[in-house]
């Protein structure tokens, strides 16, 4: 299980579900400076997205080695594409040939005398910040449920590894209870290719200033102080042990399996790192 090499013949997808609510206008702290939660969701989503075209880079150019879905919610009740010309699904190397604009972002960084530098990143933005209106998160992941079942039931998708989701936001659904929440997670994670089930990653933005950040917790880290976030952990799927040796050089020689596909108030070069484990993990040809 979980073992298939992504190739031009055994394609697999990554689907990001982006939480553009009013409650990500709140302030964090985040890259070393404050900004809203829509603002580091936006840039960690471009970040995947860049990601995963390099990871499919070769020297023939961009390879079609995956499908790729960004889904927004928030409005009232609206769920949309966030992809150039509203379609559900394209293919990475279709991503890389577009055009999204460039915009800059200021990074703060420590020079070796110990005094802070601003310094300008150039990044393409396929994903722009959004804050406003509610929060229908169920009605985004069933939007996913339905895009994944008809991925893996295309029989050139049969024997792929399974597609992977990003649920990225800050938790606090409006259109659901926890219980439906759970619910529609759980039809996610059972949907499967040959290779294995889809794997849903959640992760999760807390407000405030809390010390604490933990990603691919364990069982023993999975005590939260944010009810929303605890519900998230339960949506997240248990990584499958192809991940174990990345994800425990990632947090450390003293962390032990099994591992749950979640980050709470993590970094954004977490959340990055999160996106790596899952694609390197993954072999490709």
């Amino acid at each position: 299980m979980y073992t298939q090499s992504i190739t031009r013949t055994h394609r697999t997808a990554f689907i990001f579900v982006i939480d553009g609510s009013g409650s990500m206008a709140e302030k964090i702290r985040f890259r070393g400076r404050l900004m809203t939660k829509a603002d580091a969701v936006a840039s960690i989503t471009n970040g995947m997205l860049f990601e995963l075209i390099e990871r499919a880079r070769r020297s023939d150019g961009v390879r079609d080695y995956y499908d790729i879905a960004v889904l927004g919610y928030s409005g009232d009740d609206e769920v949309y594409s966030l992809l150039p010309g509203g379609r559900e699904l394209i293919s990475v190397a279709e991503l890389a040939a577009g055009e999204p604009p460039i915009k800059t972002e200021v990074i703060e960084y420590r020079l070796p005398d110990g005094s802070i530098s601003l310094r300008e990143i150039p990044y393409p933005a396929w994903v722009e910040p959004e804050a406003a209106g509610q929060t229908p998160m169920c009605e985004a992941l069933r939007r996913v449920r339905d895009i994944a079942a008809a991925w893996c039931a295309d029989p050139a998708h049969a024997e792929s590894f399974p597609p992977m989701v990003f649920n990225i936001t800050d938790g606090e659904a409006t259109d659901c209870d926890d219980a439906e929440l759970r619910a529609v997670a759980g039809q996610i994670k059972s949907l499967r290719t040959a290779d294995g089930n889809v794997l849903l990653v959640n992760i999760h933005i807390a407000a405030g200033d809390t010390p604490r950040t933990v990603f691919f917790p364990s069982a023993e880290e999975a005590s939260y102080p944010n009810r929303y976030a605890e519900v998230l952990y339960d949506c997240s799927s248990p990584m499958p042990e192809v991940f174990n040796e990345a994800i425990r050089e990632a947090k450390g020689p003293g962390a032990l399996p099994p591992f749950r596909g979640m980050s709470f108030n993590a970094s954004a070069e977490e959340l990055i790192t999160m996106l790596n484990i899952g694609s390197i993990s993954v072999k490709t040809e």
